[in-house]
């Protein structure tokens, strides 16, 4: 066996893979760029060897960079991970090279299946049914061409693209030639090569693919299915093994082919071959030559490591079962909460994990995380916080489970898809099986934004109890983050002003040792008692216990109080410490601000233009794709504040524009 193991990525995979070297007593490496110097991989690793800069193209993504770390640390072995050099042909060359033992395919197998165009080809001398598209020379001669030979719509996607990135769906012939340009830039930046291929766009299709693991010896095995349909922007949201409701002869066939598809390239490891499912027939998609972000729902079903399984194949080891001796159990569930804002397209997030809460003693979950509280979600990578992956005798008691451990979850500083994760949990569509790949995108849209739950008295009454609460351990007036234990006492009435939901609202707080009465300026009150608990409070409204998880912020110029529990969060300020913020809002009246952190790739307007709403004006790449900054009204450009290659900070003012 390997006896030491160099990981070549970071976060929550890096955490993984050293999770089972240690149970198998690998010492592990970890490698790290400066933004990651006191991150949990590292922390969590036998020895740590620094690679570069923040920026992945300069750490994570520099080939010589790593393999100096593997030699000057004395590792045996390179294990990828999934993400930046982890279908690398050229890297998995390398690594031999040098004498490192890749864990992963040989470079071969991946450069074919990495090529999206060169896997349909290979796939289709297999005998493997294909979706109709078009790429090469056909595609080259004369885009447009092919693209009307193809059908609208048509999903455009980089040859050696992944992960989601490098895709754009195009329903109108007069937006391919934009889209293909934008494609071949994300795709060059993602994965430093602009070849693109066409596929017809298949639009109420099912994913499921099939994990599949293969010797050196020449022995091929699958571990079953997965469905991953529920996706947005042609990412993964929910992924579930086996796949529900399909015809055990249809999931046969498939895993068939997916052997087949492994057997034609000579593959060796760990390998996830995807489908597209209409009715019953299937499509290649493609093959990732890797381990999969969703492998847990595997693992859990069949009760096998698979990384452990991989690191036996790389020593070169037969693998450790035969088809006929790998079972299937029960069911798996898994989702992954990403700093990201579903409300905004799911624009990507950063900032501060102020708050973060994992349930720990919740049977049949599985939490995988690389972060911890008080880590920072950088611009520089992919925002994934963790994967909650749930286990259960049947469908309905896995995704029980999740829905368990996801109203325990607990996170705050950056914004999030929790809500939305929630949601789908217990949405009855997805419940029943009635989903495809396009289903959250076109037919479940409002659970990515959410009507905010009508304010009621409760909700204000536990602010005010609140902050009441919390005045007892001020200074001088002020807030402080301190908080201990406490209970009301004393005959005392208060009165608490708050900003809520574009509101202000005046209450007052009557308690004495027995418990307290808020009255609203309607008169309308509510009554009980509470106890403020290190950062939870815990309260009786009118005899319902509730217990909320504290967020005090008096960082910025309006102190900020945010009540967490299993139905959400809301955040409410103090009313006479807005003024700050709001002169900000008066300030950058008419301009257009950063969503994110990022880097300006293309700019399409110069000062002085007029524009309609809806116009692009710039384009901002970041965590590997790219954003258009829209017109949000009519108007002529009166400042244009960054050049293509800037770097902007999430805030920052792009342009303004004078309305007409």
């Amino acid at each position: 066996m390997i006896r030491s193991l160099l990981i070549a990525n970071r976060g929550e995979i890096a955490v993984r893979i050293m999770a089972t070297a240690r149970r198998l007593g690998i010492r592990s490496i970890a490698v790290f760029s400066d933004a990651d110097r006191d991150a949990m991989h590292v922390a969590m690793a036998d020895d740590a060897v620094r690679i570069g800069p923040a920026a992945a193209r300069e750490s994570y993504l520099d080939q010589q960079a790593v393999i100096d770390a593997a030699r000057r640390s004395g590792a045996e072995a390179v294990h990828p991970g999934y993400g930046f050099l982890a279908e690398n042909a050229d890297f998995a060359a390398a690594c031999e090279a040098s004498g490192l033992r890749f864990v992963g395919p040989p470079p071969e197998a991946i450069r074919i299946m990495g090529a999206k165009d060169a896997a349909r080809q290979r796939m289709q001398a297999a005998g493997v049914p294909v979706v109709p598209g078009a790429d090469g020379d056909e595609l080259n001669a004369d885009p447009l061409a092919a693209a009307a030979d193809v059908g609208y719509p048509l999903l455009i996607k980089a040859s050696a693209g992944g992960g989601g990135k490098g895709m754009r769906v195009v329903r109108d012939p007069a937006d391919f030639e934009s889209a293909l340009a934008a494609v071949k830039r994300e795709a060059s930046t993602a994965f430093g090569d602009s070849r693109v291929l066409l596929e017809r766009w298949l639009e109420r299709a099912r994913h499921v693919e099939v994990q599949v693991f293969a010797d050196s010896a020449g022995s091929t095995v699958h571990l079953f299915d997965r469905d991953c349909s529920v996706q947005r922007r042609q990412q993964k949201v929910v992924e579930e093994a086996p796949a529900p409701d399909l015809p055990s002869a249809l999931k046969e066939r498939m895993a068939a082919a997916a052997v087949a598809a492994a057997e034609a390239v000579g593959y060796v490891g760990a390998g996830t071959v995807e489908f597209l499912v209409v009715g019953d027939e299937f499509f290649f998609l493609e093959m990732n030559t890797r381990l999969q972000v969703e492998h847990p729902v595997t693992e859990l079903i069949t009760g096998e490591d698979l990384v452990a399984w991989q690191l036996m194949v790389a020593s070169g080891l037969p693998l450790p079962k035969t088809q006929e001796e790998i079972r299937c159990s029960g069911h798996a569930v898994e989702v992954r909460l990403y700093a990201e804002d579903p409300a905004s397209g799911y624009l990507p997030a950063t900032g501060r994990l102020d708050r973060l809460m994992f349930p720990d003693d919740l049977p049949g979950l599985r939490v995988d995380t690389g972060v911890r509280q008080g880590d920072v979600v950088s611009p520089h990578y992919d925002p994934m916080i963790a994967k909650f992956v749930a286990w259960g005798a049947d469908r309905d008691a896995a995704l029980d489970v999740l829905a368990r451990g996801l109203a325990a979850v607990r996170v705050h500083g950056v914004r999030t898809n929790l809500d939305l994760l929630r949601s789908l949990v217990t949405d009855p569509a997805l419940r029943s099986g009635a989903v495809h790949t396009a289903w959250l995108e076109s037919e479940a849209s409002e659970l990515a934004n959410p009507p905010l739950a009508a304010l009621t008295l409760s909700d204000l009454a536990r602010a005010a109890l609140a902050v009441v609460l919390l005045r007892r351990r001020t200074r001088s007036g002020d807030l402080m983050l301190e908080l201990g234990p406490m209970r009301l006492n004393a005959s005392v009435m208060e009165r608490v002003t708050l900003e809520v939901d574009d509101e202000t609202v005046r209450l007052h707080v009557e308690h004495d040792a027995e418990g307290y009465r808020v009255v609203a300026e309607s008169g309308a009150s509510v009554s009980g008692s509470a106890t403020l608990n290190g950062d939870c409070l815990e309260s009786t409204v009118d005899g319902e216990l509730q217990r909320d998880d504290l967020i005090l912020d008096a960082r910025s110029g309006a102190p900020a109080l945010t009540l967490m529990n299993a139905h959400g969060a809301r955040t409410f300020r103090l009313a006479d410490a807005l003024a700050a913020a709001l002169d900000r809002d008066e300030a950058v009246a008419g301009s257009l601000l950063a969503p994110m952190p990022g880097q300006v790739v293309s700019l399409m307007v110069a000062e002085g233009e007029s524009v309609a709403e809806g116009d692009v004006l710039l384009v901002l790449e970041a965590m590997k794709m790219e954003h258009s900054i829209r017109a949000p009204q009519a108007g002529v450009v009166s400042a244009v504040n960054f050049a293509v290659g800037d770097r902007v900070e999430e805030g920052a003012v792009l342009a303004a524009i004078d309305p007409q």
